[in-house]
């Protein structure tokens, strides 16, 4: 497979894993924050903000399939996978503030002293209904998150999965405030889902943010070249490697060591080898860069990895 077809590929499952969350989000967040309005229940309304934010990480995942279409140009010859990231990021701050604004607005009603009734029997049925849509969804944007590999649908996934614990809490408040003839509950649990969300927002931005810097979580990729490159007759010592993801896919620059006395040809050839070896055993690789130095030079490397960092 072509990287155009990879690339076409990758677009057109985040293109409908978006349209499905864009569909599923819309109605829960509709459904909840109309029934959290008539029956009374803040944590209802909350979570309905909290699909409604869900539903716009959608919306900039359609836009985002758009842009990473698009060829490499001579402004971008890396392409526009990049764009992804970014977004990813966008949505990781959306989600933040969003989570911080029903903090702030639970936090004020408690304090202004209003009396607000128990929430009716409605906010619990409601409730039973969004934690199945959740759980649906959360499995759909799962499954296509790890087919496309993409960052912003697999952040979706998560942050939805998350979003199944905070209407079961949801649920409990409600049932706790039905049970007690008090809306404290609900009012605290509304607090509780907004920082459930900021927290949310803090994990897909480190994770973001660990991509947009060209860092790694890891050494195992690492140690998938040192096997490539040894599994290759006249390649050795592995060193000043560097990799990073451009929107899942692998960008890695290689020295390696041949024989000082082989021809251009067989030094291109075995780097060619290499190539093939790390692409064998590493899916989803963008590019590979590898440079060949004459085995037992000392020069001193300033980036990368070395075969023992990596091992």
């Amino acid at each position: 497979m072509t990287d155009t077809q990879k690339t076409y590929l990758k677009a057109k499952t985040i293109r409908t894993a978006a349209i499905t969350a864009l569909i599923g989000n819309t109605l829960l967040a509709i459904l909840k924050i109309i029934a959290g309005l008539i029956s009374g229940s803040s944590s209802l309304v909350a979570d309905g903000i909290d699909s409604s934010a869900d539903a716009l990480i959608s919306i900039i995942a359609l836009v985002v399939v758009r842009i990473i279409a698009v060829p490499a140009d001579k402004e971008h010859p890396w392409g526009h996978g990049r764009a992804e990231t970014v977004a990813t990021a966008l949505v990781s701050f959306t989600l933040f503030f969003t989570g911080a604004q029903l903090i702030i607005n639970s936090i004020s009603a408690y304090f202004s002293g209003e009396v607000r009734a128990v929430p009716s029997f409605l906010a619990i049925v409601v409730t039973c209904i969004s934690i199945a849509g959740k759980i649906l969804l959360a499995w759909s944007q799962y499954l296509y998150g790890k087919r496309a590999d993409s960052t912003i649908i697999k952040a979706n996934a998560k942050n939805m999965a998350g979003d199944v614990v905070v209407s079961v809490g949801v649920l409990v408040g409600l049932v706790i405030s039905t049970l007690t003839g008090s809306a404290f509950a609900d009012t605290v649990l509304a607090m509780l889902i907004g920082a459930w969300i900021i927290k949310a927002a803090i994990s897909i931005f480190l994770e973001t943010n660990l991509e947009l810097m060209d860092g790694n979580s890891g050494v195992e990729p690492y140690r998938i070249i040192v096997d490539a490159v040894n599994a290759v007759d006249g390649a050795s010592n592995p060193h000043r490697a560097r990799m990073r993801r451009i929107a899942g896919f692998w960008d890695i620059d290689l020295d390696i060591d041949v024989d000082p006395h082989c021809t251009v040809l067989q030094a291109h050839g075995i780097a060619s080898q290499v190539e093939r070896e790390i692409k064998l055993r590493l899916e989803s690789v963008f590019d590979i860069m590898i440079h060949v130095e004459p085995y037992g030079n000392d020069e001193v490397e300033t980036y990368g990895l070395s075969e023992d960092d990596m091992t």
